[in-house]
């Protein structure tokens, strides 16, 4: 979509639809809506009388102007009430109007910048929301699909009247096309089937993001992972035809990678479960396990578009887990990279095992802090409900906070999770350094208490869960049924300004 910034007033725009909007319990427009209600002699305001449209967040209707005006159409959507307004609101507003003009089959769309005046938003944050939600809420996964319908607005015509404004706007609106653009590659990157995106096929498209970015890419094959010592990752890869990657990325401003915040995403392509077989039902979404590293390198690569001040190094490990003749087998003991051996009691418990060996790596950056994401268990969906949040576990109080903030504000909610010592308990081996798994009760917190024995010693650590998130069961304003692209948008969010 081409994305242009116009100064004038928006009744007078040339554009097959404009687009203004109303808080919730407005019972008089203002500003930029009172402008296009007085071109049109009134009609917003009839419709308000009436009570056929009351703000509520999503809400749209479609008037039509009868030459009144240059656009043929205007559309009026609902912000919610004030009380609660911010840029979350504007991304689903901005996401109603756009699917609305979709149906209209309207090919420019002009809109005000949401939330600019009255919401109380700068300029730079009300276009990178109003951008967003557009694109975010336009997204379609379509690459398999021959007849499918593709159309949406060509055009997206950001109009501000104020011309003093317009600097701020554009960087608004430049900063939202990119993590829009990256978090719809990592939607598709997920909706892919996982014989399409295998470890391979992901490593080469990160690797052509990564030249088309600008930053380092190196991606080892699997007998550089076994030469290395991962003996996990070696280990889970086994049982597929499928050879597993590892995938790095380095995004280093001005030619420095010191200290860098590292990122740690699960990749699994495929997820059978192994020997110890998931469901009919349970390997039904699986092409999703890799959602956590498709977050991470997304994130990376959005860093280096935004030409953020931090270094950034993503790390994820790619490659399926599958029940062969090959596959490695409960009862197992695996030596990780760090030299801590673990015991497999369920090799459905993969996850936390490809990730052991890339945190054990991380230590070799000497970073700032340390984040792995990960779908890693349904314990999560059941303590947190799907679709609702993500797990975030850490023994770092600064670091967590500013995670928080961040999910606060991108919308990409997380909830605190305790990380008792009482977890490590239920994780002990008698004959390995730790088990891969603590049984049914506790999983939640075991697996991140699993994962912290191979984070590096000394370095602020988080884990996010976001088995909740990474796939949508239906679709819910700019997220659409299917991956979200999860963690993207929170990630850089937190890389803009990292503490610790």
């Amino acid at each position: 979509m081409r994305i242009e910034i116009r100064i004038g007033a928006i009744q007078e725009v040339e554009a097959d639809a404009v687009v203004v909007n109303l808080l919730e319990g407005v019972t008089t427009p203002g500003g930029a809506t009172a402008a296009v209600d007085r071109a049109l002699e009134g009609r917003i305001s009839r419709v308000l009388a009436a009570g056929d449209f009351r703000g509520r967040l999503g809400e749209t209707m479609v008037l039509y102007t009868d030459g009144r005006i240059p656009a043929p159409r205007v559309i009026l959507v609902g912000l919610g009430p004030e009380a609660s307004f911010n840029a979350e609101k504007v991304r689903h507003a901005a996401a109603a109007a756009a699917q609305r003009a979709r149906e209209l089959k309207v090919r420019q769309l002009a809109t005000v910048v949401h939330g600019a005046g009255r919401g109380g938003l700068s300029p730079e944050e009300a276009a990178q929301a109003t951008v967003e939600g557009t694109l975010l809420g336009l997204y379609t996964y379509h690459r398999k699909k021959e007849n499918a319908d593709r159309q949406g607005p060509e055009a997206l015509l950001l109009v501000e009247f104020d011309a003093t404004k317009e600097a701020a706007i554009a960087a608004g609106a430049r900063r939202g096309e990119i993590l829009a653009r990256f978090v719809n590659r990592v939607r598709d990157w997920v909706n892919e089937p996982a014989s399409d995106m295998t470890p391979r096929r992901l490593a080469e498209e990160v690797s052509g993001l990564a030249h088309e970015v600008g930053i380092r890419a190196q991606i080892l094959d699997e007998r550089q992972i076994a030469a290395l010592g991962m003996g996990a990752l070696t280990a889970v890869s086994r049982g597929s035809e499928e050879p597993p990657r590892f995938i790095i990325l380095e995004y280093a401003p001005e030619g420095r990678l010191e200290r860098p915040v590292v990122l740690v995403g699960k990749g699994i392509t495929f997820d059978s479960g192994g020997l110890n077989l998931k469901s009919e039902e349970g390997m039904l979404t699986m092409k999703g396990d890799m959602a956590g590293a498709a977050a991470v390198l997304g994130a990376t690569l959005a860093a280096a578009a935004l030409q953020l001040p931090g270094p950034v190094v993503a790390l994820a490990p790619a490659c399926e887990n599958m029940p062969s003749g090959k596959a490695y087998k409960p009862g197992d003991i695996l030596r990780a990279l760090n030299g801590k051996t673990i015991e497999i009691v369920n090799t459905d418990a993969e996850g936390r095992l490809i990730l052991a060996d890339a945190l054990a790596y991380a230590a070799r950056y000497n970073p700032r802090a340390v984040i792995d994401v990960a779908t890693l268990t349904g314990a999560a969906i059941i303590a947190l409900g799907q679709d609702v949040a993500a797990a975030l576990f850490s023994d770092h109080d600064e670091l967590a906070a500013a995670l928080l903030r961040a999910a606060e504000a991108t919308g990409e909610r997380l909830w605190r999770m305790p990380l008792w010592e009482d977890y490590l308990e239920r994780i002990r081996s008698d004959v390995a350094d730790v088990k891969n798994s603590g049984g049914r009760y506790g999983g939640l917190g075991t697996s991140a208490m699993f994962l912290k024995q191979f984070a590096p010693e000394g370095v602020p650590w988080a884990h996010l869960d976001i088995a909740p998130m990474d796939m949508a069961e239906k679709a819910r304003g700019y997220v659409p049924k299917g991956g979200t692209g999860y963690g993207v948008r929170l990630l850089v969010r937190y890389l803009e300004d990292p503490k610790p």
